[in-house]
């Protein structure tokens, strides 16, 4: 059966590398939503845990619930409040403040101009007032960058919005005893947009901490390694003869012939079709043909052969990101740390 293997060494260098910028580990929340980009969500938060990660940002209550006895603090992305003492959630609109149950923790997202989720900076005032009418324990003040990644100013404008937000926030302070609430703006691309972080009380680590952060190459390149690896497992061997074609719709066609294998790897599991007839391994087996539901054609002989061992070399082949790659792998493929 195809399986995984995360390299134990290489996230804990990422999180080494992203210690040392942010200066304090208990600044990280480490981002598991979608089974930790797809590593697998126990897994994950066990090695984090102990290397000192009291902090996580989740999608749901099911990711909750799998990680809540590995850290101090959950905070709930995209859900319901079930349990209100345990975890905080996430808002994002007035509709859903208005909702809230008594009691809840929550963050408030506001919207710096991704223009995605989030109450609008002429929201805010509104915002706090349903929070003390509702009786919610206000934690924290986050957003989202939508261009961090890239050479663009959209960085900056959003950097500065978010600090017009605090002020405001700090000038209705007293009138909605707004106290005690943390601040944190930067994923994975802005944190390594800046060189400051006094200002920050959370930075919220995703694709950096599982080393697949890629960011245009005049910024600053960090030294983070890929964890995770694909391996499938050999059905069949064949000699394919000069001439023929090969699997649905035989879009390859062999010019002499060539030895090759079907293994046990689809779409079915994740291996993203559109790399059909367009992606090398490491180890050089060309992808023949269209990836099949259940198995993919190689030109290898292998018992075992290494799909990837960085999601963004295939994500390249597929016409996408290495997000997309690594969270449509399956649940049930097996995930072990080496």
């Amino acid at each position: 059966m195809a399986y995984i293997k995360l390299n134990r060494n290489n996230f804990v260098n990422n999180l080494d590398t992203i210690t040392t910028k942010v200066g304090d580990k208990n600044k990280i929340a480490l981002v598991l939503k979608d089974n930790a980009y797809g590593h697998g969500i126990e897994l994950i938060a066990s090695l984090a845990c102990d290397y000192g990660i009291t902090k996580v940002v989740v999608r749901c209550n099911v990711e909750a619930q799998i990680v809540k006895e590995y850290f101090d603090e959950i905070l709930i992305l995209a859900d319901n409040p079930t349990e209100l003492n345990t975890f905080i959630y996430a808002i994002n609109s007035l509709e859903q403040l208005r909702d809230m149950k008594h009691g809840t923790r929550v963050e408030l997202k506001v919207d710096s101009g991704m223009h995605r989720n989030g109450i609008d900076y002429s929201e805010l005032e509104e915002a706090y007032l349903l929070i003390n009418e509702k009786g919610l324990a206000l934690k924290g003040i986050f957003t989202h960058h939508c261009c961090a990644d890239t050479l663009s100013s959209d960085f900056f404008t959003q950097e500065q919005i978010f600090k017009q937000i605090k002020q405001r926030t700090h000038m209705l302070n007293e009138k909605y005893n707004l106290v005690n609430i943390r601040y944190h703006s930067l994923n994975s691309a802005g944190l390594f947009r800046r060189s400051n972080f006094e200002e920050d009380d959370l930075v919220r680590v995703g694709i950096a901490a599982y080393g697949c952060l890629e960011m245009d190459k005049t910024l600053e390149q960090p030294n983070l390694k890929p964890v995770l690896s694909l391996y499938a497992s050999k059905n069949s061997t064949r000699k394919l003869k000069s001439s023929l074609r090969l699997g649905y719709g035989g879009i390859f066609s062999s010019k002499e012939n060539t030895v090759i294998s079907n293994y046990d790897l689809g779409y079915a599991d994740g291996l993203l079709r559109s790399a059909s007839n367009n992606y090398t391994t490491p180890s050089g087996a060309k992808l023949l043909g269209r990836i099949s539901m259940d198995n993919t054609t190689f030109e290898s002989s292998k018992n075992e052969l290494l799909i990837f061992n960085n999601a963004s070399s295939y994500a390249s082949s597929a016409g996408t990101i290495a997000y997309e790659v690594l969270t449509s792998l399956k649940h049930y493929i097996k995930r072990d740390f080496i």
